[in-house]
């Protein structure tokens, strides 16, 4: 069939796009002839498919298809998704109003008759990754679970290319966690005795796939920037965690959540030395500068614990979203 006309060619003019979450991309697909100009024979009617792949690669989820003036958008990409057709051979996906859950590769497919051929975009998000373990403590949560916990805390369980430019960034954790792909990794940036070994290379340390339900590990995080306000609440006095809630609300603002104080501290600089309350009920807060008596050795989210809801007493971090 392919020697009968000329050959469709699909081209993605860049392999990988960067965003962040609430902002508009395009990611750039074109369809060809081979040895022609012509976007298509015009005896076919075009059909272009924008899918994404899942972290495992097992199966595609559909996002949005084109034939003719007929349009279809799928799942939460339904009303934010459209072809650009700047030209007649342009198929580029068009997102607006970007969400953490848009990270990830797309395929661009293109069919006219029997002839077919796709390209594949990567949608990278500017945002942290970072650890999280429940009250409960370390190593309980399965699979499922931790994806909750991610979401709970305003962000999505991470994948191993995110992990791996936070290692590459210095992110060094010794405590095993679920990947989006279901794998168990973790970044080790100064090999050491209890994590992995001293005489090991730096790396991310791979435990490989586990039972989703029965296996309980601890959990990476994924999250981007926000649209809103986070801050320290200036009060007169410490705050139990049920005061500190009623105290946020009061402000206009909600209790911040643990994925809102890793954006502020890592996107945006935030600095601030008093422990506060936050939504899961931990305690933390984020050093930017690192000084005597406020982590004097790391930049970091530095994490007090998960103190006693009713006696203990802290100042507490809120967000006030945006309209």
């Amino acid at each position: 069939l392919a020697e009968n006309g000329p050959r469709l060619l699909v081209v993605a003019e860049q392999a990988k796009i960067f965003s962040h979450r609430g902002g508009n991309v395009t990611l750039p697909c074109k369809f060809y002839h081979e040895h022609t100009s012509t976007a298509g024979s015009g005896t076919h009617k075009i059909r272009v498919k924008w899918t994404k792949l899942t972290s495992d690669y097992l199966k595609e989820v559909d996002v949005f298809v084109a034939m003719g003036h007929h349009r279809k958008s799928y799942g939460n990409y339904q009303g934010r998704v459209f072809l650009r057709g700047s030209s007649e051979n342009d198929a580029s996906l068009i997102i607006t109003n970007i969400i953490l859950e848009d990270y990830g590769r797309y395929k661009c497919e293109v069919i006219e008759g029997l002839e077919d051929d796709t390209a594949v975009v990567a949608l990278n998000l500017e945002g942290v990754v970072f650890p999280y373990s429940p009250r409960l403590g370390r190593y309980n949560l399965n699979f499922h679970e931790a994806q909750q916990a991610c979401l709970d805390q305003d962000s999505v369980i991470a994948s191993f290319d995110q992990l791996y430019d936070a290692w590459r960034s210095g992110l060094d954790w010794c405590n095993a966690g679920w990947l989006s792909d279901g794998s168990v990794q973790y970044p080790i940036t100064k090999p050491r005795e209890p994590c992995g070994g001293k005489n090991t290379v730096p790396g991310v340390r791979n435990y490989g796939f586990w039972d989703k339900e029965k296996s309980r590990y601890d959990v990476f995080c994924f999250t981007s920037n926000f649209n809103g306000r986070f801050y320290y609440l200036i009060h007169p006095t410490k705050l139990t965690y049920d005061e500190a809630v009623q105290a946020c609300l009061k402000d206009g603002a909600q209790i911040a959540k643990v994925g809102q104080i890793f954006a502020a501290w890592k996107l945006l600089g935030y600095d601030r030395c008093d422990a506060g309350w936050l939504a899961d009920g931990s305690v933390r807060y984020p050093i930017s500068r690192p000084r005597k008596r406020c982590s004097p050795n790391e930049a970091a989210v530095r994490f007090v614990g998960f103190p006693d809801k009713k006696h203990k007493l802290y100042g507490v971090y809120c967000f006030r979203a945006y309209n």
